[in-house]
Order: C-alpha cells, then sequence, then structure tokens
C-alpha cells in the first residue's frame, strides 16, 4: 500500500482507476463531486455496501446473463485511510481537466473495487497473455507482445413498441440520433459514423464497416493497448488522433507470415487486417453453430436510416450471430426487456407513488439492490402481463436497468500472436502470407455497474431531447453533410491486392 507503487490509468464519470507497476492489479475507486468533499454523502458502511452492490451484481446478475466465461468480477477491498489520501494527491496532475473537478473522499471512501488476476486484461491487456506467457517461459516479453482493443458496442437494435411516440425511433438508432446532439453542444467536434447495427448485424460487411468507422472517429467508444499501455484513444474533442502512428505500432503483429515485408505492406493492409482480427474475436463462439440471435430480433428493421453502409445491401438481411459469441449474449441481454422507455415511465411513476406511501418497502423491492439469489427470483417470477402489481412495475424497471448495463457495456479484446506450434494445436486453416497472422485472443465484457432505479426519468428526458434536437437538425442538414467524411481506406468489400516480386 505504497502510492508510489500504483500510476493512474484512467477514469470515467464515476470511477477512477489507477494500477499497480509490478503486480497484475487495478483498483478502482468510486468519485464524488469536489464540493462534497467536506459533507460526504454517505458513511464508511453506506460506502461500502454500495461498491459491494457493484460486485454481486457483476457476479450474480450479469454474470448470469452474458455468461462466466466473458465477466469476470472483482473483491472488495479495505484501504487504509492515509494511502487513499497520498494516492489522491498523486494522480490528481495526470487527471483531464474535467476530471478535477471530481474527488475521492478520504475519510470515508477506504474501499474499492480490487480486480484480482482476471483483470489482468485491463493493465496488460490480457489475462491470456500471462496464461501464453508461462506456457513458453517469458511472461515480461508476452505482456509487451500483447494488443487489446476496447470498443464500446452500444444499443444493437431498434425499439418498436406501440408507445414510442416518434417514428423516427424505429428506423434510426439511438447512437446516430446522439450524435448530433453531441457535436452541437461541443461534446465532439466531429461526428462519428459507427453505427451499432452494422457491428450487431452479423454481416461481415458490415461489421468490417462499423469498426473501421469506430477507429477512424473513436471518441470515447474505443480505446486500444499495447503492452497494457493506452497508445490509441480521444479523451475528449481536443485531443489529436494519430493513425499513422496506431497502425506503426499493429505492423509488425500482421508481418509474420511468410510473403510479408514491411515495406510492401501498405497502412490500408494493416488497418484491414486488424479488423479482420478483431471479427474474428467478436464472432468467436468456440465451434458452437451460429444463426439469427432472436426471432423477435429477425422480426425487426434490423438496419439503421442514418448508417452510411449500402443501403440495399443492408436490406438484403443478415448472416446472424453465432449463438454465444459475445456479441450475441450482450444483444440477448439487452433484449431482455423490449420496452422504450416512454413505455416504462407510468410503471416508474407507479412504483414512485407507492414508495412515498411506503418507503419501508424500497428493500422488499430491492431498489438499491441487494443483486442476490431473491432478486434474480424476482425478475425469473415476473407475470407476463401487467397485474397492475407494484411489483410488476418494479421488476419491469429492474430489467429495464440490465438492459441498460448492457447497452453501456465495454468488450475488451484482448490478442496475443500465436506461435506456428499453438497454429497447429488450434487448429488454424489460415495459410500463411495470404490473410492476418492467427491470434490467441481472450473477450470480455467490462462495465457492468448497476444503473440507479432513480434514473429513470433522467433516461426520459434525455431520449427525448434527443429525439426532438435529431428531428429538428435532420431537415436543417444538406443531403450531402455526412458523406464527405474522410477516411483511409477503400469500402470493405473492394479487397486489396498487393503484387510481391521475388528474385529468381
Amino acid at each position: 500500500m505504497d502510492e508510489n507503487d500504483w500510476v493512474y490509468h484512467g477514469e470515467g464519470n464515476k470511477n477512477l482507476v489507477v494500477a499497480h507497476v509490478k503486480l497484475s492489479r487495478v483498483l478502482r475507486l468510486l468519485k464524488y463531486p469536489a464540493e462534497d468533499s467536506e459533507n460526504p454523502p454517505q458513511s464508511a458502511e453506506q460506502a461500502f455496501r454500495q461498491i459491494q452492490n457493484i460486485v454481486d451484481f457483476s457476479s450474480n446478475v450479469m454474470s448470469i446473463l452474458l455468461g462466466e466465461k466473458f465477466v469476470h468480477s472483482g473483491e472488495v477491498v479495505k484501504l487504509p485511510l492515509e494511502f487513499v489520501r497520498q494516492l489522491s494527491i498523486k494522480v490528481q496532475h495526470e487527471r483531464p481537466g474535467k476530471g478535477v473537478l471530481t474527488t475521492f473522499h478520504t475519510h470515508t471512501w477506504n474501499y474499492a473495487v480490487h480486480h484480482l488476476y482476471f483483470f489482468i486484461y485491463y493493465l496488460y491487456s490480457s489475462a491470456l497473455g500471462l496464461r501464453v506467457a508461462l506456457r513458453q517461459g517469458d511472461r515480461h516479453l508476452q505482456r509487451l507482445c500483447s494488443v487489446a482493443a476496447q470498443p464500446d458496442p452500444k444499443w444493437g437494435f431498434l425499439p418498436s413498441s406501440k408507445h414510442v411516440s416518434k417514428d423516427i425511433k424505429s428506423k434510426v438508432c439511438r447512437f446516430c440520433m446522439y450524435q448530433l446532439y453531441k457535436v452541437a453542444t461541443g461534446k465532439w467536434k466531429k461526428r462519428s459514423l459507427y453505427c451499432p447495427l452494422d457491428l450487431f448485424s452479423g454481416n461481415k460487411q458490415r461489421m468490417h464497416f462499423a469498426i473501421r468507422q469506430l477507429i477512424e472517429e473513436p471518441q470515447n467508444n474505443l480505446k486500444i493497448f499495447k503492452g497494457g499501455q493506452c497508445i490509441y484513444s480521444r479523451k475528449d474533442s481536443d485531443d489529436s488522433l494519430d493513425l499513422n502512428s496506431l497502425l506503426h505500432h499493429l505492423r509488425p503483429y500482421f508481418l509474420q507470415g511468410n510473403n510479408r515485408f514491411n515495406c510492401h505492406m501498405t497502412n490500408k493492409a494493416v488497418l484491414n487486417d486488424f479488423i479482420q482480427v478483431l471479427m474474428n474475436a467478436l464472432l468467436s463462439s468456440e465451434g458452437r453453430e451460429g444463426g439469427p440471435v432472436n426471432d423477435r430480433h429477425a422480426e425487426r428493421q434490423s438496419y439503421c436510416d442514418a448508417s452510411l453502409f449500402n443501403k440495399e445491401r443492408s436490406r438484403q438481411g443478415s448472416q446472424g450471430l453465432p449463438g454465444d459469441s459475445v456479441l450475441s449474449r450482450i444483444l440477448q441481454t439487452q433484449m431482455l426487456d423490449m420496452r422504450d422507455i416512454e413505455e416504462l415511465y407510468p410503471l416508474y411513476h407507479r412504483v414512485e407513488q407507492h414508495l412515498q406511501d411506503f418507503p419501508k418497502q424500497r428493500a422488499r423491492l430491492h431498489i438499491e439492490g441487494p443483486y442476490n439469489k431473491e432478486f434474480l427470483e424476482m425478475l425469473q417470477k415476473c407475470p407476463a402481463e401487467d397485474d397492475g402489481s407494484v411489483e410488476y412495475a418494479a421488476t419491469k424497471i429492474h430489467q429495464y436497468l440490465i438492459t441498460k448495463t448492457a447497452k453501456d457495456c465495454s468488450i475488451m479484446v484482448a490478442l496475443v500472436p500465436s506461435s506456428d506450434k499453438e497454429e497447429e494445436d488450434e487448429g488454424y486453416s489460415w495459410r500463411r502470407g495470404s490473410r492476418p497472422p492467427p491470434f490467441t485472443s481472450l473477450v470480455s465484457i467490462l462495465d457492468l455497474d448497476p444503473k440507479p432505479f432513480d434514473s429513470i426519468l433522467y433516461q426520459l428526458r434525455l431520449d427525448q431531447t434527443i429525439v426532438s434536437f435529431y428531428l429538428q437538425t435532420r431537415s436543417a442538414l444538406p443531403e450531402d453533410s455526412v458523406s464527405s467524411h474522410p477516411t483511409i481506406c477503400a469500402a470493405p468489400e473492394k479487397e486489396e491486392c498487393t503484387l510481391l516480386f521475388h528474385p529468381v
């Protein structure tokens, strides 16, 4: 517990992460607004309970829905008070400008989520990297040789509900609508052309297009790591991106096969190969048969009208996600409850009124957890039709909030190039020199915190703002306003060919 052994690793709206310089450990600490530091809103006991809820939700709920192989929960540990104080001082100068408006409560926040062995992928790119390193006998080298990508896939389907007030919501995805609002309000300077429906389609050309757009304009929805260090991301609108530098980092991973030479491999080829490797990891199902994820998904419009991928090709349908792939598991969890926020709000209002009259029933309805066996039973026993009860309303809200967590999660894809021996053992069929070299991959799902029960009203107002702004702005945009977005490589359906000359 020496603060000098820990380094700043990053932070989001509610959490800050520090990493140990020698051990495979990260500490995740929750944040509060700095103005609350003198009068903390929670006692130490309440703080412990909140953090334990986060771990319980991940291990007892999301792990079951998404699959244990994808979810690796941490544990709650008590930290020395002085350590937290000194750590806060040490990392302060490394935090981005907006981050300093938040702080730890050092006299109450002496707990943190301590991610153990399986969270090595967050710091060193992959738990898999350690596993392979142990097999090859060079742990340090394997860490440096591993690369990881952390995309945020977002909402993978369009809502279709009789209670949706705006028809546009069944034609344009939430992410694409939100982009116009974020650019207009100054959150980002340029719109991302990534569309989640393309990624979740299962169609490899649409997926290639989606990942390419995510790389070209990642905003805060993509991070790429090498040897545990973030080499490509955008924290805010003022951050500059160096795509050529990223491709320089990635190039050595794709030069291992025969007939691959540095001077002959273009940036376009490196990028396409990297995208192909990510797609393979996202579609991996360990040999299980694939197919449409869900009949309910097949019945819906599977393309977004705002996507720039060829519309006619999108309408031809999807190839379907492999049933046990990470994207399939996330999409199934997102579709656990199909209600739109507009349809859900009357149920929330029912619970809110009930709790005003009977405030002590918050625990019985699991408003703030705990996320235990009883909570899962409540979800499973929910009747199919609304019986007018507060129990039905509360359960449906919980289901919706679980889907919201799945819509806001991150995927960590850790990659380590396989040796020739491993390629034979794993049964890879790629020809050397013809396609990207095989990688051993580990895919995990991050950012699985429970959403606050009381956030429903905020979510409703945000949804109304986004949709209203999109409808107003779309009519004022020129037809070619988004088609001039620069790209660095051709459309995915135009396969690149490289001519190689050999001495004879």
